[in-house]
């Protein structure tokens, strides 16, 4: 899409003025009638001087003798010049030399007289003439040239007569130009009245990487600028962000999603991905303050895409301390300047996560030290959305919620550590014993899944946090299909297949992910899924 800036600007009399489009076209006509008059009055002035010397050319070779002797009998060029202007020449001869219809031209410049003389700019274009214009072939070009400006100022008089034949000029020399430039037209005009134009029907729909960093500079970037790459490996530079500004989330979404930005203080506030900057893989993005209208300490924790609000679906909410809250997705359906309550937070707590659920699915809460719990969404009562929420999961001291997944028992548990380790777990169906003891060891681990609990207890192990591992950072749900980004906090990015990473049991310390270079962390990873990767 180009915007094309146009201000009806022009100089009337040498005063700009802004005009209207009727003004417009009529200034440009009397603007194109005064230069065409302009053209014509200097084109009869030039004819006219042409005019003047041919007659003195044509006089000299009616009486080509009297001529010569006069030039041979004078000493100098200039005596020669002034002895020509003195002769004089008889009116029939004039009259023979320039013709009926030249003759009568001549004389409504000169009075009729039985002789006349040369002027001096005649006289100077017969020393200048040379011999073989005394030719035949040449004396008929001459005549040819003098009855041609003839023609020529009798055409000349006729367009300074009335200024609707100037007009006519001004038609043709339009018409000219369309036929020569003119092309058919791209648009319809049409008297049916115009409906709604929806500036999203005019915008290709295509999937985006969204990168938005820990001091809120955002951009999107086609995803087919990330290739996809093997497991282990050290990735592509993602964005230009290192120590002072690393990366803190990154997803995929479409070009015409609605983008939720949940703030760390519960507020929402929406924006489509099309009104993103869009930037190289590289650059560093823009500044989240100029898109959003955010506090002085507010800032963004979590973005969700979202293509419509219906009734059936529902918002879960996830804080740091374990509160989890649902909300009907219908009462974020109507975007303020400066977002809305999603979810009222304790002094201490902020937003972690937000996901979209449907009746009857789960939602998987995944902590810090390696924790998760799984329950369905029905045991969170749906609620307002300013209200606080109920206990989603039941905390160490020292642990914190880092991440929340809809449980599709189709997909897998990916749990990425932030020293660049991690697993890959199936869900399941969430069925098995409520009392099976989280003391069961391997024998657990190889069932590889996780099963449905009660809201609000402690839950089951994980991940080993162990020393190699460090604690978790993120968790997402994925497919065979799916493909995975992984970027850390100096801004390396890498693109792997989710069904590269072989699944295994759930209390197990898992694989490395991505190397990461000396002094280095992992922070974010998106799932790309595998219908938009296809």
């Amino acid at each position: 899409q180009s915007t094309v800036s146009m201000i009806l600007l022009a100089l009337v009399g040498g005063r700009p003025q802004v005009l209207s489009v009727k003004r417009l076209l009529e200034e440009f006509l009397r603007h194109r009638v005064d230069v065409i008059r302009r053209r014509t009055e200097f084109l009869l002035s030039e004819a006219r001087k042409r005019k003047h010397t041919v007659e003195g050319l044509l006089i000299a070779q009616i009486d080509i003798d009297e001529v010569i002797r006069t030039i041979r009998n004078s000493e100098s060029r200039v005596a020669a010049r002034d002895s020509l202007q003195q002769m004089r020449v008889d009116a029939q001869l004039v009259a023979r030399a320039l013709g009926e219809e030249g003759y009568a031209a001549f004389c409504d410049e000169r009075e009729e007289a039985e002789s006349y003389t040369l002027s001096a700019k005649q006289a100077e274009a017969i020393v200048s003439m040379q011999l073989g214009s005394l030719a035949n072939l040449e004396r008929e070009q001459l005549h040819n040239e003098y009855a041609g400006l003839l023609a020529d100022i009798a055409e000349y008089l006729r367009l300074l007569s009335d200024e609707a034949n100037l007009r006519a000029v001004v038609r043709t020399d339009m018409v000219e130009i369309k036929e020569k430039y003119g092309n058919s037209r791209r648009t319809d005009i049409s008297t049916e009245e115009v409906g709604h134009v929806d500036r999203e029907d005019l915008i290709t729909e295509q999937p985006m990487v969204v990168t938005l960093s820990s001091q809120s500079y955002i951009k999107r970037t086609p995803l087919a600028r990330y290739k996809a790459q093997g497991r282990g490996g050290k990735g592509i530079a993602g964005a230009k962000s290192g120590d002072e500004d690393p990366v803190a989330h990154v997803f995929a979404s479409s070009t015409h999603a609605w983008l939720l930005f949940f703030s760390n203080r519960g507020k929402v506030h929406w924006r489509k991905v099309y009104d993103l900057p869009q930037a190289r893989r590289a650059a560093r993005g823009r500044a989240l303050v100029n898109l959003l209208s955010l506090g002085d300490d507010e800032s963004v924790s979590n973005c969700l895409a979202v293509r419509e609000f219906d009734e059936q679906r529902f918002l879960v909410i996830v804080t740091r301390s374990g509160i989890v809250k649902k909300t009907p997705l219908s009462a974020y359906s109507r975007p303020k300047q400066g977002g809305i309550i999603a979810i009222n937070l304790d002094d201490d707590d902020e937003l972690v996560a937000v996901r979209l659920v449907e009746p009857g699915q789960d939602v998987l809460i995944a902590t810090r030290q390696g924790m998760s719990i799984r329950f369905s969404e029905e045991d969170a009562r749906s609620m307002g959305r300013a209200t606080r929420g109920v206990r989603g999961i039941k905390l160490a001291d020292d642990d914190t919620v880092v991440g929340m997944v809809v449980a599709d028992p189709v997909l897998s548990l990916l749990t990425v550590c932030e020293h660049g380790y991690g697993k890959r777990t199936l869900l399941g169906d969430g069925g098995g014993s409520e009392s099976a003891s989280e003391e069961a060891g391997e024998s657990e681990a190889s069932e590889g899944h996780y099963r449905r609990q009660k809201r609000g207890g402690k839950g089951l192990i994980d991940i080993r946090t162990t020393d190699r591992n460090g604690p978790v950072i993120d968790v997402a749900a994925v497919s065979d299909a799916d493909e995975i980004l992984m970027i850390t906090a100096g801004g390396m990015l890498q693109r792997v297949r989710a069904g590269d990473i072989r699944p295994i049991g759930r209390n197990t310390q898992g694989v490395r992910l991505i190397s990461l270079k000396d002094g280095d962390r992992f922070v974010s990873l998106a799932r790309i899924p595998g219908e938009i990767v296809e």
